[in-house]
């Protein structure tokens, strides 16, 4: 009995070092836990001419979702964690997360409910162009950053949507980079402009 005691004791030990770690790991993960949009507390310096760069630049540069998207026109999952912060940020404005260009703001997204950002207009339209994509076995409209030429996702026009534009463009949230409007912090109106006319 007396030899179960230093063990059960070294055990005990153990398990409150354990528990130790495990909760100053749990911290540190949490102070350095990162969103899975970009985003900044300052906007960012825009650029004054064209963003052109290596593809092993682009590939230092960017994530390796980021430089999926970006560089290889792919596709984020749907519904995924981007879409949800996408969904409860507040006034701000949307850069490219590729070369800092402004792109879109807070005040024309709104909740199309497909899965992926949504806005129905650009805020700098010179800094967004568009192509046609038959990729996919589909005729689609691509829509690209006109300063570095990423990829950003595709528009849709006429789907119903209760919007200036009746526009809808479908943006990858990993393409995109967010700064909060500092002066509008509190403001939770800003997007929520666009609701189905079938009433959803």
């Amino acid at each position: 009995m007396k030899r179960l005691f230093p063990l059960a004791a070294a055990l005990g030990g153990l398990a409150l070092l354990t528990a130790s770690c495990d909760e100053a790991r749990a911290d540190k993960d949490s102070k350095t836990k990162k969103t899975a949009m970009a985003t900044a507390d300052e906007a960012p310096e825009q650029p004054a001419t064209p963003v052109e760069k290596s593809d092993a630049e682009w590939k230092k540069e960017l994530t390796d979702e980021q430089y999926y998207v970006l560089r290889k026109a792919g596709t984020e999952r749907p519904y995924g964690k981007v879409y949800d912060e996408f969904k409860h940020q507040g006034a701000g404005t949307y850069y490219c997360a590729g070369c800092d260009a402004e792109l879109f703001n807070s005040k024309v997204k709104f909740d199309s409910g497909c899965g992926w950002p949504s806005f129905y207009d650009p805020s700098k339209a010179k800094n967004v162009k568009t192509k046609r994509d038959l990729s996919a076995g589909m005729v689609r409209i691509e829509v690209r950053c006109a300063v570095c030429d990423g990829h950003l996702g595709h528009v849709f026009e006429g789907e119903g949507f209760n919007t200036p534009t009746d526009q809808r463009y479908c943006i990858n949230g990993v393409a995109l980079k967010f700064v909060p409007d500092a002066a509008k912090k509190d403001d939770k109106t800003g997007g929520e402009a666009g609701k189905k006319k079938s009433g959803e």
